[in-house]
């Protein structure tokens, strides 16, 4: 077991994140020794394990308690440590807002349990393009360009998430990242984006956004 926590822990720190259906990643989801020894592993390191049914990925990330000895310096907070400006965090959290949450539904439907299921039995959980489709790059910069930079910023920015991990482009079109539905807290975020001061602004230009895609 040793060697393999040592190559699990290894992959995630050199490649950041792995795919759910890698054997390793698996285990360390489905075997309860394992999983124990991972995060007692990784907590000693001031790491966790980041990972949700909904995710199609794995990743390691900061220890909670860790995150005033990385990110707090005196009366300074440093808003990441991956070198994202401000408008580069406003721009990720849109494009969470608009993938991350439909998707999340989507993702909450479709594993509902079949009403002509006499077990009652959830269906697998889905991942991939169809539950979270891509949305057009002009789209979000029409709607939201602007307020995050001008042009060339847009495309400095989207150039930096796709670096990251937390998006893919493909033919102008964003696409979800490995790491965008494991590095933000859905259950911290998704209440304040839905209720409160973005709701408004999210509302009108997801929708914009949503009808543009399905043309």
């Amino acid at each position: 077991m040793d060697q393999a926590l040592n190559i699990l822990v290894a992959r995630l720190l050199a490649h950041r994140f792995l795919p759910r259906k890698d054997p390793l990643a698996r285990r360390a989801l489905i075997d309860e020794a394992f999983r124990e020894s991972l995060d007692h592993r990784l907590a000693g390191c001031g790491l966790r394990l980041l990972e949700n049914p909904y995710a199609e990925y794995i990743a390691v990330g900061l220890a909670s308690e860790m995150e005033d000895w990385v990110f707090g310096e005196g009366e300074n907070w440093l808003s990441n440590n991956m070198g994202m400006p401000r408008d580069a965090i406003a721009l990720l959290i849109v494009v969470w807002a608009l993938i991350i949450l439909p998707k999340r539904q989507r993702q909450i439907a479709l594993s509902a349990s079949d009403p002509d299921d006499m077990f009652g039995e959830a269906s697998p959980i889905e991942f991939g393009d169809e539950v979270a489709p891509g949305i057009p790059e002009e789209a979000i910069y029409a709607d939201f360009g602007k307020k995050l930079g001008g042009k060339a910023r847009f495309s400095m920015n989207l150039s930096q998430l796709a670096k990251l991990g937390f998006i893919n482009r493909r033919n102008k079109m964003i696409f979800e990242g490995p790491l965008l539905d494991l590095m933000i807290d859905y259950a911290r975020l998704a209440p304040r984006i839905i209720n409160g001061a973005l709701a408004d602004l999210l509302k009108i230009d997801a929708v914009h956004v949503a009808e543009q895609v399905e043309d």
